[in-house]
């Protein structure tokens, strides 16, 4: 399967480090540049924001996924190529999962560790076959990563990590290991 379309989730705060910018940035400009629609969470603030006008300053598809309740706390991108306005989160997620190819986590709070969790739930349940990137952007995700190896050491995985997920430094690395 040739990957066309990328879900990212990502967080709606910029986080305290200009890594995590860049990172997004730098992403938005690789997808763009291979012709990969964008599927992602439809927000003009932090990461997300940052990823979508990098998309768009370099010529990218956007399909933005964004729930009622949310619009005018996130606010809405004026400039996608596509909005859609599901409402309520859980079809949001559904919805953004069901447009793309693949899936990529980026740094950002509860809703991407929830996003993230759920994608590997549904992966592990045989819901979908998807495979799921982590950009762990300076060591964000260690601790998580770390934490997911325990909670399989102690046997309440069926399986290891590597199975379900893909973790990547950098853009580029996680943009030469898409299908």
């Amino acid at each position: 399967m040739k990957t066309r379309s990328v879900a990212v989730f990502c967080g709606s705060k910029p986080g305290a480090k200009e890594a995590y910018i860049k990172d997004a940035a730098e992403l938005g400009r690789l997808l763009a540049a291979l012709e990969l629609r964008l599927v992602y969470g439809g927000g003009n603030k932090g990461l997300m924001g940052v990823l979508a006008d990098n998309m768009l300053k370099h010529g990218g598809k956007i399909t933005g996924v964004i729930p009622r309740i949310l619009i005018e706390w996130e606010h809405q991108h004026e400039g996608l190529t596509e909005l859609i306005i599901t409402e309520d989160m859980h079809q949001r997620k559904k919805t953004m999962y069901e447009l793309c190819d693949v899936a990529v986590v980026l740094a950002g709070g509860y809703g991407s560790m929830d996003e993230l969790f759920e994608m590997l739930t549904w992966n592990q349940l045989n819901i979908h076959s998807k495979k799921i990137y982590m950009l762990n952007t300076m060591g964000f995700y260690n601790y998580l990563i770390a934490h997911v190896k325990h909670i399989s050491t102690e046997g309440f995985l069926y399986e290891q990590m590597e199975n379900r997920l893909e973790i990547c430094s950098t853009p580029a690395e996680l943009i030469n290991n898409l299908p």
